[in-house]
């Protein structure tokens, strides 16, 4: 089992307090969402003058960049250009260390027809096949926002390359948001499922649609039964831990969630389920 963690969760950690820390802690690699506050990392020196020194950092350490996190919006038709600009610079550091995917949301509707949505969607997604065929880099769209159902996630998918687009399957979204389970999740994405994010909650009980985070098997997600679906199904990609901090300030502190997470997914395999 390969472990990493998005830097969502690490909101005030530089750059050598995440490459100590994640190897601390028992980590694999890092899937960078950010840094300090930046989105764009590819816009900061690290990323960008400094990127050989970035990169020979996290070797040492023994630490893969697993992917980079955009903030790419495929159904939203206005945001054409930012998202080619961003997938062409993160395309660029993805070769630059080494790393296979590319996140993307297929974001939210907001009044639009999913057809509509579906149809922006499309013609991104044949830009992004150019940029990508043939770079070994992947555009990986997240089961969220208004695509978070399987059949939905599915639909923004049809008519493109396996090549150069998959599917990030946050494993806590569909489940939470529609009671999905994990069997019908692989059932429909499975072929294209690359990627996962892990993250663990409890409904409010006073407050329906509404729930808290919680530490990893506090919650009521079904991880056991999330494994052996992707056991079964052969995946071997990485487990990724999205702890939201920089969205959810109130949070635990990364010092507390990251060790927990290693330990509960290290639990979780060594269990088979």
């Amino acid at each position: 089992m390969k472990l990493s963690f998005t830097t969502l969760g690490c909101p005030r950690w530089d750059l050598e307090t995440i490459a100590a820390r994640a190897a601390e802690y028992g980590f694999d690699g890092v899937d960078f969402r950010g840094l300090q506050g930046h989105m764009n990392v590819f816009e900061l020196q690290p990323f960008a003058a400094d990127w050989a020194q970035t990169r020979r950092r996290f070797e040492e350490a023994g630490l893969a960049v697993t992917c980079f996190s955009s903030s790419i919006t495929l159904a939203i038709k206005e945001r054409e250009a930012q998202n080619i600009e961003e997938l062409e610079r993160y395309a660029e550091l993805c070769g630059k260390f080494g790393a296979r995917y590319i996140r993307a949301f297929g974001g939210k509707l907001n009044g639009k027809s999913r057809a509509e949505g579906i149809a922006a969607a499309s013609e991104l997604l044949s830009r992004a096949d150019a940029i990508l065929r043939g770079t070994g880099v992947k555009l990986i769209v997240e089961t969220h926002d208004d695509w978070t159902r399987c059949e939905d996630a599915l639909a923004l998918l049809e008519g493109t390359s396996a090549d150069t687009v998959g599917i990030l399957w946050d494993v806590h979204h569909p489940y939470r948001m529609f009671g999905e389970r994990p069997e019908r999740t692989w059932e429909v994405l499975g072929p294209r499922i690359e990627y996962t994010h892990w993250k663990d909650s409890l409904p409010d009980a006073d407050t329906a649609g509404k729930f808290t985070y919680r530490f990893m098997g506090e919650g009521d997600v079904p991880f056991g039964d999330i494994y052996s679906v992707l056991q079964a199904g052969g995946y071997d990609g990485w487990y990724t831990f999205e702890w939201e901090k920089h969205w959810h300030p109130g949070l635990e502190e990364p010092e507390e969630a990251f060790p927990r997470y290693v330990r509960y997914m290290r639990g979780l395999e060594s269990s088979g389920r």
